[in-house]
């Protein structure tokens, strides 16, 4: 007999939210011709560090090549049947996609691991994992549960075909089955206009803030990157205050803003009149941290964190920080001014390159020659290294 959604979904909450470690299995199905070797095991990495960030291990892998994913359950059946028995084998309770399914595809693999007790992700799936164990505030929150709708939405078709289960066979059961689905519809639109509802109240509040801020004559100044680069431990620095930083994915949700003052006898600069907001020996600027970029996100999670995105779009420059330790820094910087593109952010960038700390002398002159072309400032936020450099570059930037 076939457990029911309801135990299953007790039992795996028991398992995802206890204590215990929990065991991941994840999978990455890739075309022939896309990938080499180093680029499938970095998305694996990543992938591994999201789940080390959520609290799980991965104790098994796999990577499929293949022309076209399976139309009913994206990875082969075979393979998946074969998965599913390591998964037993293991004690693996999560198998985790690095690539977005559709609802049916979801749905099917998970009725396959039913006998298992076990549940499928993919990779967004457990991105807003993470977002939802990290949020602090109401509003992370809410654009967490707005971001959920969007991707969750679509996969009502797998509890409309469970609803319906029970009255297979007859008319009137099939029609039954669409109707609760047309109800959760229905309930999850209604759900998603009481949030951008209040989201829109957050949004106008950080808009009248703004113009406070424009009215008082401060600059702005807004910090953005990948996931991971140590923005906040910049920030930190910088401001000699105290943000959260973690070498997690994902430690920063939403926006926090501070003040950096720089003495007037540290700016080097003929026309001090520029700076109105100067007050007898300092300046005072405003930095902004925001949530971490990451790769291959759809377009409906970057329109959630719209609202706490908006200070990077509106700030008088931003600083875009890279992980200089990366050995994907190209790739990694692309993500990031695409996403800084899709949401017309387009003022002046100032590249600082986090972690020198890590890095032989050779190693920087190597970078700083590779990046001539856009001056980048090399720092180490751990060992507060590059900071009056990156002070006299905001400071030129903003004159």
């Amino acid at each position: 007999m076939a457990k029911s959604e309801r135990e299953l979904e007790q039992q795996q909450q028991k398992i995802e939210y206890s204590n215990k470690e929990l065991k991941v299995f994840i999978a990455d199905v890739i075309p022939f011709d896309c990938c080499k070797r180093e680029n499938m095991d970095d998305r694996m990495l990543e992938m591994e560090n999201l789940v080390h960030t959520y609290g799980g291990v991965v104790i098994l892998k796999h990577i499929q090549k293949r022309g076209t994913p399976d139309y009913n359950t994206y990875i082969w059946e075979g393979k998946l049947d074969e998965i599913i028995e390591e998964m037993e084998r293991f004690w693996a309770k999560i198998l985790i996609f690095w690539n977005a399914l559709k609802s049916h595809q979801m749905y099917k693999i998970n009725e396959k691991l039913r006998k298992i007790w076990a549940k499928a992700w993919d990779r967004i799936d457990l991105i807003l994992k993470i977002f939802e164990k990290n949020a602090k505030t109401i509003e992370s929150r809410l654009q967490i549960e707005l971001a959920s709708i969007h991707h969750m939405g679509p996969r009502i078709f797998g509890m409309g075909m469970e609803l319906s289960r029970q009255w297979w066979g007859s008319k009137l059961a099939r029609g039954k089955g669409e109707t609760n689905t047309e109800i959760m519809k229905r309930h999850l639109r209604k759900m998603e206009e009481t949030i951008k509802k209040e989201l829109e109240k957050y949004k106008k509040v950080r808009k009248e803030h703004r113009k406070h801020r424009e009215r008082l004559g401060f600059f702005t100044v807004g910090i953005v990157g990948y996931t991971n680069a140590w923005k906040s431990s910049l920030l930190n620095t910088l401001t000699k205050k105290w943000v959260l930083s973690e070498d997690k994915l994902f430690a920063t949700l939403g926006t926090s803003v501070w003040k950096l003052f720089i003495p007037y006898e540290e700016m080097k600069l003929d026309d001090i009149d520029t700076f109105q907001n100067l007050w007898n020996t300092w300046i005072e600027i405003l930095l902004s941290d925001t949530i971490g970029f990451i790769r291959d996100l759809p377009p409906n999670l970057i329109e959630a964190f719209s609202s706490t995105l908006e200070d990077s779009i509106e700030s008088d420059i931003l600083l875009h920080v890279v992980d200089s330790t990366d050995t994907k820094i190209d790739e990694k910087m692309r993500v990031v001014e695409d996403i800084l593109a899709s949401i017309g952010a387009n003022q002046k960038r100032l590249f600082v390159f986090n972690k020198i700390d890590l890095l032989s002398a050779e190693e920087i002159e190597v970078l700083k020659n590779k990046y001539s072309d856009i001056n980048p400032i090399f720092v180490s936020s751990y060992k507060k290294k590059g900071f009056d450099d990156l002070k006299q570059a905001i400071i030129s930037s903003l004159a």
